[in-house]
C-alpha cells in the first residue's frame, strides 16, 4: 500500500513537471512569435526586399546584395544578347547588336557600355538661381564648364526620374538631379548654347544628387563613375493617366519627395537618339566625362507647368532643393519607353585633345 502511495505521488509529481514544461514552451513559442511579427512591421518593406536577395557579388571589396540569378549574379554587365532574347523576347535588341563591349577597369573590372534593355524616364526643367548653382559646382570644373545662363540671375537645373526595368543591372529606380552646362571646351553662350544643344540632342550637365534604390547601382555609381549616389527608397508606380515617382528620406525613411507628372497624349514612334553627358571629378583628382546614349522609343514633350507636380517635405534632398530656388518650368519630357548604353569615365583632358 506505501509503494502504490509512493508510485502515485510520483506519477503526480512528474506530470506537474510535465503540465509546466509545456506551458513554458508554449510562452516561449509565443514570445518568439511575437518577435518575429514586431520585426517585420519594425523593418521597412525596401529592407525586406533587399534582405531577400539571397546572392552577393564583391565589387571593389564591397559585399553588393543582388538578385539571386539575376542578369549581374550571373553576367556581371555582360550578358549575352541571345540570353536577353530568350529571357524578354519583346524586346527589340537590335540596336545593341551594333555596340561593342570593352572590358575596362573602372575602379573594378566590368564592360563598357552598360546596357538598358526596356526604361521609362520623366524630366522637368526648372530656372534656378545662377549664384547658388555656381557656389555648388567644385572650382576645377567651373574653369571648363558653367551653368547656363537663361536669363539674368537664372539657370538651369534638371529634376530626372528613370524606372529601369530591366537592364545589366537587374532592376532600380533613379533620380537625377543636375545643373544644365555648356559643352566642355565651347563657349558659354546661354540659350544660344541650350538651343544648340537641343538641336543636336546632345545635352551636357554637372549631377548634383543621384539617389537610387538599389545597393548594387549604388556601389557602381560611386566606385566606377565617383557619382554622388546614395540608398533610399524609390518607389515608382503609373495610373491610367499619371506617372509617380516617391523619394524616401535616406535617414528617417519618411517620404521626402513625391515627383507626379502626366502620361502625355500624343506621343511619337519615331526612334530618336539623344546623349547626356556629365562633367565631374574622378577618383585621382582629374577632371573626367561620362555619357549615356539613349534610344528613345517613344516620346513626347510639352511646357505645360500642370503636367508635373513637384511636392518637397521636410528630408535632406527636399531642403537641398529648396535652396535651389526653383522657378518656372521651362520643359517637361515624357519618355515612357526607351533603351541606354552607359559609357565608363575617361579623363577629359582626352576628350579636349581630340577636337
Amino acid at each position: 500500500m506505501g509503494r502504490a502511495l509512493m508510485n502515485l505521488s510520483t506519477r503526480i509529481t512528474t506530470m506537474k513537471q510535465f503540465a509546466e514544461l509545456t506551458k513554458r514552451l508554449k510562452r516561449q513559442r509565443t514570445a518568439l512569435l511575437v518577435g518575429v511579427i514586431l520585426n517585420a512591421v519594425a523593418m521597412p518593406s525596401w529592407a525586406q526586399e533587399a534582405d531577400a536577395t539571397a546572392a552577393t557579388v564583391d565589387i571593389a571589396g564591397h559585399s553588393v546584395p543582388v538578385k539571386a540569378g539575376g542578369l549581374y549574379q550571373r553576367f556581371h554587365s555582360n550578358p549575352p544578347l541571345s540570353v536577353i532574347a530568350a529571357e524578354v523576347p519583346d524586346i527589340d535588341l537590335s540596336w545593341f547588336r551594333g555596340l561593342q563591349k570593352t572590358k575596362v577597369d573602372m575602379g573594378f573590372e566590368s564592360y563598357s557600355p552598360n546596357f538598358y534593355y526596356r526604361n521609362t524616364r520623366v524630366t522637368a526643367v526648372f530656372t534656378a538661381d545662377l549664384d547658388r548653382l555656381r557656389e555648388l559646382m567644385p572650382t576645377e570644373v567651373l574653369e571648363q564648364v558653367q551653368p547656363l545662363q537663361i536669363w539674368p540671375g537664372r539657370g538651369l537645373v534638371a529634376f530626372t526620374a528613370y524606372a529601369y526595368h530591366y537592364c545589366d543591372n537587374d532592376s532600380y529606380n533613379e533620380i537625377a538631379l543636375s545643373i544644365v552646362t555648356n559643352k566642355p571646351g565651347n563657349a558659354n553662350l546661354g540659350p544660344i548654347s541650350l538651343v544648340g544643344q537641343s538641336l543636336s540632342k546632345d545635352f551636357w550637365g554637372y549631377v548634383l544628387k543621384l539617389p537610387v534604390n538599389t545597393e548594387l547601382a549604388r556601389v557602381r555609381g560611386v566606385v566606377g563613375y565617383n557619382l554622388p549616389k546614395w540608398l533610399t527608397p524609390i518607389d515608382y508606380r503609373e495610373t491610367d493617366k499619371r506617372l509617380v515617382f516617391e523619394i524616401a528620406d535616406s535617414e528617417t525613411g519618411k517620404l521626402d519627395v513625391t515627383f507626379e507628372v502626366e502620361k502625355l497624349a500624343e506621343v511619337s514612334t519615331e526612334p530618336e537618339w539623344v546623349t547626356n553627358s556629365f562633367t565631374n571629378i574622378g577618383h585621382d583628382g582629374e577632371l573626367a566625362y561620362g555619357y549615356a546614349v539613349s534610344r528613345q522609343m517613344s516620346h513626347a514633350s510639352n511646357s505645360n507647368a500642370d503636367s508635373v507636380s513637384l511636392k518637397l517635405g521636410d528630408g535632406s534632398l527636399s531642403t537641398y532643393i529648396e535652396s535651389l530656388k526653383l522657378g518656372k518650368m521651362m520643359k517637361y519630357e515624357y519618355v515612357p519607353d526607351f533603351q541606354s548604353a552607359l559609357y565608363a569615365p575617361e579623363p577629359l583632358a582626352q576628350m579636349l585633345s581630340q577636337e
